[in-house]
């Protein structure tokens, strides 16, 4: 029953995911081809990038990591009254320190254009553009933190549906803004911060309801002094830095990738935003299910069962993680050429952009066994260990891109991100073990060579069938869409099959409680 209802709320989130997915997809095949690659999408992508980045280092980062387990200690051990007193005591006083770091933001606009993307200050129309649309944007970081709180309320009650829906919300106001509303503006991509600002609140909004029908509809009230509010700021200040690794990454790459030629920091986008699909619909919904799962376990004091879910969690991420990094190495170019190359994108940045594509997409596996993993401290309310592992991480990946970023410009930078993942999931993979949280029962030999076997068929049909990358490129529209549709359903049924040859059955992937 609970591996059913696990594996219902995982494919619940997957599948809600997909469809943000998709209309992210189809929100970034409208940018390139109303916008292209260069100067004006460069610009937005750095004023999206930093409240962006504050997004995923407050709100989705240290903010929830810390609040859930929190939250889910209250909802387990505590009256109802006493949970929505928690509730809105964190409201109130996190909303009135968001007001104070918007308003801080949107006066500290030039500077902070400057710190993000130094290489712009050569452009002056290009920084000035930059800034401009920063300044509206940056009060997204205040709806979208506010947002993530209630989906962390959400998630901790089960309800993992709405949250999981609600980021499609920012790709479909981000459509009609490019369609619809850019046109008539005098420089159209401002139109897309306006996107932005109005998607954040209207994602907040969009929550509220379903936060009425829990009764935990929050009553905002400051209360710096609350002890849940203050264990909650405790153990935020270390999850705050283990969560930026991947965000602080990305902020150098940007860094870096803004002195290379126009056009970087937007081929490392598209490459990015590829990899955040299998990574979007799988490692951050399964690791989205199991954060709350592991703290209740914790707090019940169930370690077998705490041992045993984190297993699950990864045979299914290396069920599912290495076919998805397998596909996108081979198939960088073909998904490119596909969904990118019409109107301002053309071969040649598809060319670019799937350099950095199929570096990103060496370290997709790394991404998502961190995802895992390091729940499995957060859970347990130790933020300190991940604090440590992650520094270390940040600063191999930084002494990495400067290395790498010599010889392969912009995929210098991706390959850099992905090699320090690898570094960061296996540090917490062995400390996991080692203080014997995690205690791998036995079959995991015969699940690795059943798992390596049945990639590598599909490697091998997906490799045959991409062709060459100038055929793709030459290719029509119709041609492109046919032939990726192809290569992806007879990748999926060949890895199927193999998954079924080699004797993996679905009884040998149920939690064992």
């Amino acid at each position: 029953m609970r591996n059913r209802t696990l594996l219902k709320s995982t494919g619940v989130v997957s599948a809600m995911t997909f469809v943000s997915r998709i209309l992210g997809f189809v929100r970034d095949m409208v940018f390139a081809q109303f916008f292209g690659a260069g100067t004006a999408t460069d610009a937005f992508f750095v004023a999206f990038r930093i409240p962006n980045l504050m997004r995923r280092l407050f709100a989705e980062g240290a903010f929830s990591l810390a609040f859930v387990p929190v939250f889910s200690q209250y909802r387990t051990q505590r009256s109802h009254q006493e949970l929505q007193q928690l509730t809105d005591a964190v409201a109130g006083t996190l909303s009135a320190i968001l007001m104070a770091v918007t308003a801080l933001g949107i006066l500290a606009a030039p500077l902070l254009v400057w710190t993000f993307a130094p290489g712009f200050s050569d452009d002056q129309d290009k920084y000035t553009l930059t800034v401009a649309m920063l300044r509206i944007t940056f009060p997204y970081l205040l709806f979208i933190s506010l947002t993530a709180m209630a989906g962390g309320i959400l998630n901790s009650c089960g309800r993992f549906a709405i949250p999981a829906l609600t980021p499609a919300i920012l790709n479909i106001v981000l459509i009609i803004a490019a369609i619809g509303v850019a046109p008539s503006v005098g420089q159209p991509v401002v139109a897309l911060a306006w996107g932005v600002f109005f998607a954040g609140l209207l994602q907040l909004l969009f929550q509220l309801p379903y936060l009425e029908q829990l009764r935990l509809l929050p009553r905002p009230r400051w209360a710096w002094r609350s002890p849940g509010v203050q264990k909650i700021l405790k153990l935020m200040l270390p999850t705050l830095f283990g969560s930026s690794v991947a965000q602080v990454n990305l902020l150098f790459s940007t860094l870096l990738a803004s002195f290379l030629v126009s056009g970087s920091v937007s081929w490392l986008y598209y490459s990015d935003r590829l990899v955040e699909f299998p990574l979007g619909i799988f490692g951050v919904a399964l690791g989205t299910v199991i954060l709350p799962n592991l703290s209740r376990k914790h707090a019940a004091a169930s370690a077998d069962e705490f041992s045993h879910m984190l297993d699950w969690a990864l045979r299914m991420t290396l069920l599912i993680g290495l076919p998805a990094t397998i596909a996108l190495v081979i198939l960088a170019g073909p998904l490119l050429a596909t969904l990118f190359q019409y109107g301002e994108f053309g071969a040649h940045d598809v060319l670019m952009a799937s350099r950095s594509l199929m570096a990103y997409a060496l370290g997709l596996l790394a991404f998502m066994l961190v995802k895992v993993l390091a729940p499995g401290f957060y859970a347990r309310q130790d933020t300190r260990t991940p604090v440590r592992i992650g520094v270390v991480s940040m600063l191999a990946s930084m002494i990495l891109n400067l290395i790498l970023v010599i010889p392969l410009a912009h995929a210098g930078l991706a390959l850099g991100a992905s090699l320090s993942s690898y570094l960061n999931a296996f540090w917490l993979f062995h400390l996991l073990r080692q203080r014997g949280v995690y205690r791998p029962p036995a079959g995991w030999a015969r699940f690795l060579w059943q798992v390596g076997a049945a990639n590598l068929f599909m490697g091998l049909i997906l490799w045959y069938g991409s062709g060459a990358p100038s055929d793709w490129v030459a290719a029509t529209a119709h041609q492109r869409a046919m032939h990726l549709a192809l290569l992806v359903g007879g990748g999926f049924l060949t890895y199927l099959a193999g998954v079924l040859l080699v004797g993996i059955r679905p009884h040998h992937l149920k939690v064992k409680v």
